[in-house]
This record gives structure tokens, C-alpha cells and sequence, in this order.
């Protein structure tokens, strides 16, 4: 008798279909029309590119040598540190290593400081891609719930019980996604100590870094830097070129343990050499090019005003504070669960929306929206949330 095939086990996900999932394939299937307020790929949001300044670059004759090097090459790790000096941070080129994606340099920086069934502490709400990029790298990561109250705030007790002999380090989204707030400076000490205390690194994810609804937060790139620090970003986000595919880590510490998380960090990165020489060509260009920056800037802010607007005067959906990023998180009546009000959205009235279970809320109530969709689709969709909220709810 046939043996059956064997996958391995880091890659067997739940894939069953959700309701809510098949409820979306149906109606696009039918043709009706769908208010997306899950939008978050600028490229399909409506704002305006400027085509020469994006695609010219790439063509550039030097694109066609190959002269590889595995933190990227000079020019574009350059642009990287005037990206951070314009932050107030110093950093210095052999402390920039590019990669193709964020996804790619968490995967780097797992395989630097993990071996299989390590663990990896993050705090929740957060993005799921986490969960999967962690587990094809063998990486266990261990949750810790935020707490919300007037703000979003880390409770450093729980944190500390999280952590075990077979903790690494502790990762940061900053500002983090999707509850969109920035990690205080005290906070940050109080993280830098404790890693200190346990012999943990930090993993700073600064994406959101560039879009602040209120005070800007400093970047983690500026010092002083205690303890073994990676601070990743790219282009995705902050020039809103998610197809472009680059992005970078940049290394602090100590000299000692910087030096040499940085020459390991530099065999992983010759390994796979995955990064593309037009693009890195390009890179410099495309981080001085933030017209679409100022656009999403622009969006972002009408849009949560516009939820404010619409939120007044009523008191069965509310928002949370949001300090950052592109989504805003809203609290709705524990009606039924999240993804059950998603689904009578979705299948009532067309309207697309983030359960709160996506980013890992705890308990029920919540919804998330993105706020990069335009704002007449944007309003719409609100308007409906609430109308349908308040139904339900009086219904209760």
C-alpha cells in the first residue's frame, strides 16, 4: 500500500473557508458592488503616482553589471541613512542591511537570534502575517495584551511572566498596527531594561513611522542603544510603492555584540542575495520622492475627521485614540460576534470590514477599518456600520 505524502508541519495552517470569506467570494462572484474598508494597497486607493519619477530610475544602465553585495549596495544604503538622519538618528552604513520586504528581514533576524521552538514575545492586537512568518522560521511567538485606557499602554507585568528560558526577543510595531499607537519613551527604557536584565534583543517595526495624526514619535534608530536593537522599515509604507519590494534592517548595540550580529547577519544575506539591482538603483530616488506620502497624509487625517464627524451625536459606535498609521479602531455593541456583524455587513449591505479577531482583540466589540479608502467610499461605508450598529443594538 502507497505511503501518503508527508508536508512539513510548520505549514499546516487552517485553511477552512470562513464565513465571512465565503460570504465576500459570493457576492464579488455575483457582481455586486463592495465598500472596501479593508483597502490598505495604496497602488489601488485612487491616489496619483508620478510615473517618470518612479519608473525612470529603474532604468538605469549600472542595473545591468552584477557586482552583488550582501548588505546592498553603496547608493542605496546611503539613501537609508539620510532617511534616518533626517529622523535625528546617526546611523552608519555597515549598519544597513536591505532585503526585499519586511516579511524578509524579520525572517533574517529570526534565523540570527532563534533556534527551532525559540520564542519571540508580541504584543496584542497586532498583524497575523506575524504568525505565519514567524512559524516557516520555526518561531514560536508568545502574545501579551495590550491594555486600553485613555490610550494604549503595555502592562510590563504581564510581559515580564511571558518570558522563559526559551525567550529571544521582544518585538515592537512602532507605531503599531493597527491600534496606532506610538511606544512612549518611558516605555521604551522600561523595555531596554528588561531586555538587559534577560539578555533579549529588540525587533522595532518602524512601517507606520511616517504617518502621524498627532505628535511625531522619535524613531527607536536613535540612541543610545543598551541592548542588541533591529529597527526595520521600507518602501511599502513610507513611499507607498508595496510592489517595488524593498526594504532594510538597521543593527545597534554595543559594539561588541553589533559587530558580530552584523557579520552573521551578512552571511544570512549572501546566502539568499535576494535583493534586485534596479530597484536598489532606484531606492534613493523613491525615498526622496514623498508626494504620495503627502497624499496618504492627507487622506488619512479627512478620513478620521470624517469618522468623528459621523460618530457625533450618537453613542452606540465609537473610536478609540489613534496616535499613527492607517487604521482606526472601532467599538461596537457586543451584539453578536465580530465576525458575525463582518458577515451581515458584508452580506446586507455590501461593506467590508476587519473583524477584531483578525488583529487579535481579545473579547468582542471591535471592527477596524482602514482609512486609506477614499473618502465618499469611506463615509459611505460608516454610515452603514452605525445605521446597522444601532439597529442591532436596539434591538438588544
Amino acid at each position: 500500500m502507497p505511503h501518503s505524502f508527508h508536508f512539513s508541519a510548520r505549514t499546516n495552517w487552517e485553511t477552512t473557508e470562513t464565513e465571512l470569506s465565503r460570504t465576500l467570494r459570493e457576492r464579488r462572484k455575483a457582481g455586486l458592488p463592495i465598500v472596501d474598508l479593508t483597502a490598505s494597497n495604496p497602488t489601488q486607493c485612487g491616489f496619483t503616482y508620478d510615473k517618470a519619477a518612479i519608473l525612470t530610475p529603474l532604468a538605469t544602465s549600472e542595473a545591468l553589471i552584477y557586482d552583488p553585495n550582501p548588505q546592498g549596495i553603496l547608493s542605496a544604503r546611503k539613501a537609508v541613512c539620510r532617511y534616518y538622519r533626517d529622523h535625528n538618528a546617526t546611523v552608519d552604513l555597515a549598519q544597513v542591511f536591505l532585503t526585499t520586504s519586511t516579511s524578509e528581514a524579520y525572517s533574517y533576524v529570526f534565523r540570527l537570534l532563534c533556534d527551532p521552538d525559540d520564542e519571540v514575545l508580541i504584543a496584542q492586537p497586532s498583524y497575523p502575517l506575524f504568525d505565519f512568518l514567524a512559524a516557516l522560521d520555526d518561531v514560536k511567538l508568545v502574545p501579551h495584551e495590550l491594555f486600553y485606557d485613555h490610550g494604549w499602554h503595555l502592562d510590563f507585568a504581564a510581559l515580564r511572566q511571558r518570558i522563559t528560558p526559551r525567550t529571544r526577543a521582544i518585538m515592537l510595531v512602532h507605531p503599531n498596527n493597527p491600534t496606532g499607537h506610538f511606544t512612549r519613551p518611558e516605555d521604551r527604557k522600561q523595555l531596554e531594561s528588561l531586555c538587559l536584565d534577560h539578555g533579549l534583543a529588540l525587533i522595532v517595526d518602524e512601517v507606520f513611522l511616517d504617518y502621524p495624526l498627532t505628535e511625531r514619535g522619535s524613531s527607536f534608530a536613535v540612541g543610545p542603544h543598551p541592548i542588541l536593537t533591529f529597527v526595520l522599515s521600507g518602501l511599502s509604507k513610507i513611499s507607498g510603492l508595496p510592489q517595488m519590494k524593498a526594504a532594510w534592517i538597521a543593527v545597534f548595540g554595543s559594539e561588541e555584540i553589533a559587530d558580530d550580529a552584523q557579520a552573521r547577519l551578512e552571511i544570512i544575506a549572501d546566502t539568499f542575495l535576494s535583493m534586485n539591482a534596479p530597484v536598489q538603483y532606484a531606492l534613493p530616488q523613491w525615498l526622496s520622492h514623498n508626494s504620495i506620502q503627502r497624499q496618504i497624509q492627507q487622506r488619512i487625517i479627512r478620513n478620521l475627521q470624517n469618522v468623528d464627524a459621523l460618530l457625533s451625536g450618537q453613542s452606540m459606535v465609537t473610536r478609540l485614540a489613534v496616535e499613527a498609521g492607517w487604521y482606526v479602531t472601532l467599538r461596537i455593541p457586543v451584539i453578536h460576534r465580530d465576525e458575525d456583524v463582518a458577515e451581515k455587513l458584508i452580506r446586507d449591505a455590501g461593506v467590508l470590514i476587519h473583524p477584531g479577531y483578525f488583529f487579535g482583540f481579545a473579547g468582542e466589540g471591535w471592527l477596524v477599518a482602514s482609512l486609506l479608502a477614499p473618502e465618499e467610499e469611506f463615509q459611505t461605508g460608516l454610515k452603514i456600520i452605525i445605521q446597522m450598529c444601532n439597529e442591532l443594538g436596539a434591538n438588544l
